[in-house]
């Protein structure tokens, strides 16, 4: 079993409150829930209206797999003509390395 965690630092465009933070981050992380089936939540950068981080996680039963989701997560979100991608961290975990 693998597993997989990416954390996609976002600046957000024409945003002035936290209203409209949530407002634009919601329907990314419903979609990415949606299109990839994996784990998704706001996880950072709470407080500040045009940040948001994004965390993203994925199992399966070989690395290649959860390599793949994780990439095509981040084309997702670096897609998004709304939202500006800063940096994108991958990690992967598996039976090596306990």
């Amino acid at each position: 079993m693998y597993v997989g965690a990416l954390e996609l630092d976002i600046l957000l465009g024409d945003v002035h409150s936290l209203k409209q933070k949530r407002s634009a981050v919601r329907p990314v992380i419903a979609e990415l829930r949606r299109r990839f089936e994996v784990s998704v939540a706001e996880a950072g950068h709470l407080d500040l209206h045009r940040r948001a981080l994004i965390g993203v996680a994925a199992v399966a039963p070989d690395a290649a797999h959860v390599r793949e989701l994780l990439d095509s997560c981040e084309r997702l979100v670096a897609g998004r003509p709304e939202l500006q991608l800063l940096s994108a961290r991958h990690r992967l975990v598996g039976p090596e390395d306990d």
